[in-house]
């Protein structure tokens, strides 16, 4: 498909009449929609307000390409506008733009469409291209230029794979880079960095390969040999791309911007290896480089579903919390305690269909979504509402997850062999009907009933614990929540402490809430009882924490462990695991799911439950205090 094929006569204006940004996106979504290529002008023209929140599409040089991806989209088009005296578009030059491109792909857009869009990012990398469309007097003109610049990508291509076939590999005396390109929509940004990239490594000698993340997929993958071999790899994104594969190698870390804007100063800082080694957790990908696989390992898309479902932990829990200030049946219509309030606070907050109900759903949901993209989240949130409803909790959303990503990457490559006119039905039809009704039914007819009995037994031990046990459970709940500090073994503990609520006991959590504050306050107090093993910004650092610790914000202590991981991660441990231990102890509990100085007055032992973490913070400032060396 060629680009005239999505920009026509009807979609070009010749002399834009904006001379503002949002009066530019207001005349471009006009053009569009008389044209009749949108469902809905405002729903579109938000699409394209909110890529361009996340950064500027005004990519310098005179060029500005707003780009969205949406259902309000009817027939995916371009429309062109062209400014002799320049638009001020907060280009990330800071130069006015006079050549815009407003890109419009729809949800169902097939992969020649999108393959189309982002050939013309590309070829607006050629100023001698851009000064012609510049100089451009009528619509045709524009047509005529864009269609002879594309031909002579086209002999420039075919030249180039000619050469690679006939000519033997050079070998680069300035060593191999990789690089990856991502950006949120994957349309413009993406391809725009991975040409710049590409041409100044040709220019400078550099032996390079690109891989693109972009609408259409992986393209290009890094595979396992690639990355064995090279110096150093660029990561210019703005979104997540697979990271655990460069574990040990020199990875620098950029917007996508950077790499249209400054790629000679990225290839050199690569060349020269200026720039930290990347440690990764040690999980696994795939050789082909294609993460679409499933090969973001089990821990990244488990982190993926913890991730998202927090804010419905923290929103929620804090909800919850504050409706038990009205008291603790306050919120029940049938106790003389009743409020309305309260009630209406617990409702949003924890009722049967309020935030802390759709834990599992959103879990299941961004797990799958994880594992299958985009057409993984609809399964993965069915699964999880019917574990929800079936009281098969959060080990009934974390299989619907799975299962529902998996299901959908086998439905993927089952549909893989359809002819290419069902792509454009294949996300909006075919896997959101089979992913939902193959997930549905595994989950009522296999998975819940028996993880419902597993939730039955797990309540039963949890109510039956005490003394030494409920001790030993404290102890390594705490000492979890420290030793990653936001890691995978904080949020294992901190899903345990949710679903210990779920199954009525109280206890669990608030050992794991104690633990959670330990180190960021034990950090505090170490750096104001040890000053002089602390460097000034340290201790400015250090006073912070007492906030974050009373917040609840156990990552605030991530700086220090950067600094000196050992004697700090240590410290805390021990100190978290000891406040674990003496919250259950002391028979604590806290039916607010969540944590720091909000939910004290909630526990039925409040002096009992500040003085276990007053301990075990002291425990940690005194270890580290002592340990640490004087500062020079």
């Amino acid at each position: 498909m060629k680009i005239t094929d999505l920009l026509k006569l009807d979609t070009i204006i010749i002399d834009l009449q904006s001379d503002t940004k949002q009066a530019v996106i207001d005349e471009l979504s006009g053009k569009l929609a008389k044209a009749d290529k949108l469902n809905d002008e405002n729903t579109f023209k938000a699409a394209i307000l909110k890529r361009e929140e996340q950064s500027t599409t005004g990519i310098g040089e005179g060029i500005a390409i707003p780009h969205a991806k949406t259902s309000a989209v009817k027939t995916p088009a371009i429309c062109f506008g062209k400014s002799v005296s320049g638009i001020d578009y907060e280009s990330l030059d800071g130069q006015p733009a006079h050549l815009f491109f407003m890109i419009a792909a729809s949800e169902g857009a097939n992969t020649d469409h999108l393959e189309t869009l982002s050939r013309l990012s590309s070829l607006l990398m050629d100023t001698n291209f851009r000064s012609r469309l510049i100089s451009a007097t009528s619509k045709e003109e524009v047509l005529g230029i864009i269609n002879q610049k594309e031909q002579e990508a086209d002999e420039e291509e075919r030249e180039e794979q000619e050469e690679q076939r006939t000519s033997a590999t050079a070998i680069s005396t300035k060593g191999k880079v990789l690089a990856v390109t991502a950006c949120p929509t994957g349309i413009a940004h993406t391809y725009m960095a991975a040409d710049a990239l590409k041409a100044k490594a040709k220019e400078m000698g550099i032996d390079f390969k690109v891989e693109t993340n972009g609408s259409t997929g992986i393209k290009n993958g890094l595979t396992a040999r690639d990355i064995a071999d090279a110096d150093a790899i660029i990561v210019a994104a703005d979104k997540q791309v697979e990271m655990e594969r460069f574990n040990g190698k020199h990875v620098i870390i950029v917007p996508v911007a950077h790499g249209i804007r400054k790629p000679e100063e990225l290839l050199n800082r690569a060349i020269n290896q200026d720039t930290p080694v990347y440690k990764g957790t040690g999980n696994e990908r795939s050789e082909d480089g294609d993460s679409s696989k499933g090969g973001l390992g089990i821990y990244k898309h488990l982190m993926n579903g913890v991730s998202n479902m927090l804010p419905f932990v923290v929103g929620g829990g804090i909800l919850v919390a504050l409706s038990f200030f009205f008291g603790i049946e306050a919120a029940d219509p049938t106790k003389p305690e009743f409020n309305p309030i309260a009630k209406a606070l617990s409702d949003i907050g924890g009722g049967a269909s309020g935030a802390f109900f759709l834990l599992v759903p959103v879990l299941a949901g961004f797990i799958a979504s994880s594992i299958a993209d985009r057409p993984g989240f609809a399964p993965g949130m069915v699964g999880g509402l019917l574990a929800a409803q079936a009281n098969a909790g959060f080990l009934g959303g974390l299989i619907a997850g799975f299962l529902a990503g998996y299901v959908v990457l086998f439905l993927k490559k089952l549909f893989s062999k359809l002819p290419q006119n069902f792509e454009g039905i294949k996300p909006v039809l075919l896997y959101p009907v089979f992913g939902m009704l193959i997930t549905g039914l595994i989950m009522i007819f296999v998975i819940n009933e028996p993880v419902t009995a597993v939730n039955i037994g797990l309540t039963n031990w949890l109510q039956g614990l005490s003394g030494t046990n409920a001790i030993l459970l404290g102890l390594i709940l705490g000492g979890m929540m420290a030793v990653d500090m936001g890691g995978p073994l904080n949020k294992a503990a901190f899903t345990f402490g949710l679903a210990a609520i779920e199954a009525q006991s109280f206890g669990p959590h608030a050992a794991v809430m104690a633990g959670g504050m330990v180190p960021p306050l034990g950090i505090a107090f170490a750096t104001t009882f040890f000053k002089s093993k602390f460097s000034e910004m340290e201790r400015k650092s250090g006073f912070t924490n007492y906030f974050m610790g009373a917040s609840f914000i156990t990552e605030g202590a991530i700086p220090f462990a950067a600094a000196d991981p050992f004697r700090v991660i240590v410290s805390s441990v021990i100190g978290a695991a000891t406040a674990g231990a003496l919250s259950m102890a002391f028979n604590v509990t806290l039916p607010a799911p969540h944590g720091g100085i909000f939910v004290i007055p909630l526990v039925n032992h409040p002096f009992r439950y500040m003085l276990a973490i007053l301990i075990g913070s002291l425990i940690t400032a005194f270890i580290l205090g002592i340990w640490k060396k004087k500062q020079k």
